[in-house]
């Protein structure tokens, strides 16, 4: 089997059947919309000192939106900040790279399920998709740690 196909399976296996989705009791909430395709994301985040405790959402959107959702909540729940915001950063990277960036074992390492959107930035219409859920977290996260949870509402943020 082809690596992009199995890529394309991932996808398609998280969108199928999402981890997360849901939205649970929160420390802070966010709501991020894609105004570029209609994609839209409301996530939660919830923490236990500095471990993500939980991360639910709702949203409506393509396959690799909704995806990528799942990949974040499977990911991050139970790791430290630290950790977790080091795999956004990985994850942000691949997206950026354009397709020039092949997942090598340490990148597969760290993001697991989430090495199968490497051919997503391929196509900067859809690198907006796969950051949608991942730059909602960011901010929830950055909300539940300085203010003690807020809710706001972003467009344009991917």
């Amino acid at each position: 089997m082809k690596l992009d196909s199995m890529y394309q399976d991932v996808i398609l296996d998280h969108y199928k059947h999402p981890h997360g989705r849901g939205l649970r009791d929160g420390d802070a909430e966010v709501h991020h919309v894609n105004p570029t395709c209609g994609d839209e994301i409301t996530l939660r985040v919830r923490l236990a000192g500095t471990t993500i405790e939980d991360v639910s959402y709702e949203g409506q959107g393509c396959s690799i939106s909704q995806a990528s959702a799942s990949v974040l909540n499977e990911l991050l729940v139970g790791k430290e900040i630290d950790e977790a915001r080091r795999v956004q950063e990985v994850f942000l990277e691949l997206m950026q790279s354009k397709g020039k960036l092949e997942p090598d074992d340490a990148m597969e390492e760290v993001l697991e399920d989430a090495v199968a959107f490497a051919g997503v930035s391929k196509y900067p219409a859809r690198v907006k998709c796969a950051l949608l859920s991942w730059m909602a977290w960011k901010d929830a996260t950055a909300q539940a740690l300085s203010q003690g949870g807020t809710t706001s509402t972003q467009e344009g943020t991917a």
